[in-house]
């Protein structure tokens, strides 16, 4: 472990204070501002109101507006399902860790960051810094345990985004509201993610933003559907009494009318009648839900980029498969600065920790793993390797998803070949005719093992080359200028033009009397 800070900076160049790290910055406090108390801005919300919070959160006093974001995705659930949907996306993603190098060091230092992404709940931490997303930013705290000696994050604690506000100079710079005061966050104790959903400062940059007027107007529009069923979505119970009816009668006939709005039981006397009128809605009650459904789709295509895989609209499947590729988009963009963040905030605090500052860090990438065809890949490293092609193993492993084995790992091997064995000295033993016993076959057998029709087979040959050499010499160089397969058969022709036909015919026909001779003699020499 590096005990000794000297040297390590984050980077805003401030030095490492170690006594700092082991206490949480952060915590909760029962008083002050860092309370989990309720502010629900979104009740009562008016544009005038809405546009008041939006402003004074660039005005340094963003928290009425980060309250209104956690409302948001409480009361609205269309929102709230398809911000969830892109950011588990991002943090169900495959993860994985490069090392900087081939040598010891470096595959020691990937080893611990993966020792750490590979912990159980890591993928919810993840989920937890993805709240920026939605607001903007988010600030993770580093809850570092030393209890081994080692530098280990025993958790990441979400931190309520409300509890920071932005250095009013440059906007950008995230710092702790403490005791009526705005500090620093400590160096590698927080992991600061800022996604960029949009350019500009930090607190314009998330989607609730955009989200807040469709919310608004959406709320609007759902409280008056609400009031218009209740008026005229139920049917009308409707009393009549007798001309000659007393106010008592009166009395009587109007509380059983209104108990069968409740209890759906009432009596009247014989003299009274109750008549129900079907409540047959006419106009535009379709309004309501048209809009409703047009302003969820808004806010689709501001968390996704599309509406097709999430509203229901014509053209579903095939819409859907082209707007997959918007979605795929984002995805990319959103792992790709997740992973700067964990690289800057997690990755190098925990090597400099624990084995000092370096010059080449671990990487984090976060995505869905390439489709490489892994057979190609082995064979051409199997063919340039001899080359003279560098390829790091690490590297090979990363590639085709294989772990570093253990010290104490059985490794596999190339299966050993067996040694070569000698073939025995002197001829093969032929083998006994009938009537020969083995002792006199081995006493008759001599130095060679050809038999006459191997024997005649390469004498044939050794004449052949004489005929056949001039037709060759120089025959291929000539084919690979023909033009087409007629010239080639023209060659051809011409070249066997020149075959001596009676002296290969002669030659042929003294082989095969030789081998007739040796077959019927049974001649093995």
């Amino acid at each position: 472990m590096a005990e000794d800070f000297k040297g390590i900076v984050d980077r805003y160049g401030r030095p490492i204070a170690k006594a700092a790290l082991k206490v949480e910055q952060a915590a909760p406090t029962g008083s002050g501002v860092r309370r989990h108390d309720a502010l629900h801005p979104a009740a009562g919300l008016t544009p005038g109101r809405l546009g008041g919070i939006l402003r004074a959160s660039i005005d340094n006093d963003p928290e009425s507006y980060l309250a209104l974001a956690e409302d948001m995705e409480e009361r609205d659930p269309h929102y709230a399902g398809v911000l969830g949907v892109r950011k588990r996306q991002v943090s169900g993603l495959d993860i994985t860790v490069e090392a900087a190098g081939e040598d010891a060091a470096s595959v020691e230092h990937a080893d611990l960051v993966r020792e750490v992404i590979e912990r159980d709940g890591f993928e919810d931490e993840l989920f937890d810094i993805q709240d920026a997303v939605g607001k903007g930013f988010s600030c993770t705290e580093i809850v570092w345990d030393t209890s081994a000696g080692q530098w280990r994050p025993k958790r990441l604690a979400w931190r309520d985004p409300r509890w920071f506000v932005f250095d009013q100079i440059d906007g950008e710079t995230p710092l702790l509201r403490d005791a009526g005061q705005n500090v620093p966050l400590n160096p590698y104790q927080w992991i600061y993610h800022s996604a960029k959903v949009k350019s500009g400062l930090p607190i314009r940059g998330g989607i609730a933003r955009a989200v807040a007027w469709t919310f608004l107007f959406k709320s609007f529009t759902i409280k008056d559907w609400a009031i218009f069923c209740e008026a005229y979505g139920q049917p009308l119970r409707l009393g009549k009494y007798d001309a000659g009816a007393s106010e008592k009668d009166k009395q009587i006939l109007l509380e059983a009318v209104s108990n069968i709005g409740v209890d759906y039981a009432a009596i009247v006397p014989a003299s009274m009648a109750v008549e129900f009128i079907k409540a047959d809605i006419s106009g535009s009650h379709g309004l309501y839900k048209e809009r409703a459904d047009w302003l969820d789709q808004q806010t689709s295509k501001v968390v996704l980029g599309q509406t097709a895989t999430t509203d229901a609209i014509a053209g579903g499947h095939a819409v859907g498969k082209t707007h997959d590729g918007v979605r795929e988009d984002i995805e990319k963009a959103d792992a790709r600065q997740l992973a700067a963040s964990l690289n800057r905030d997690l990755a190098r605090p925990l090597v400099d920790l624990n084995h000092g500052p370096q010059k080449k860090y671990p990487r984090i990438l976060i995505g869905r793993p390439e489709q490489i065809d892994i057979t190609a890949l082995v064979n051409n490293v199997a063919k340039l390797v001899p080359l003279g092609l560098k390829v790091g193993m690490s590297t090979m492993r990363d590639r085709i998803g294989i772990p570093d084995p253990a010290d104490d790992e059985e490794l596999l091997g190339a299966p050993k070949e067996p040694p070569p064995v000698d073939p025995p000295a002197g001829p093969v033993p032929a083998r006994p005719k009938p009537g020969e016993t083995e002792q006199t076959v081995h006493s008759t057998a001599g130095t060679s093992t050809r038999d006459a029709i191997e024997r005649a087979a390469a004498d044939m040959l050794a004449d052949w080359m004489p005929l056949v050499s001039p037709i060759a010499a120089g025959l291929g160089d000539e084919i690979a200028i023909a033009s087409s397969v007629e010239d080639v058969k023209a060659l051809l022709a011409k070249r066997f033009e020149g075959l001596n036909v009676d002296a290969l015919t002669e030659m042929l026909a003294r082989s095969a009397f030789a081998a007739r001779l040796a077959g019927e003699a049974d001649e093995t020499l």
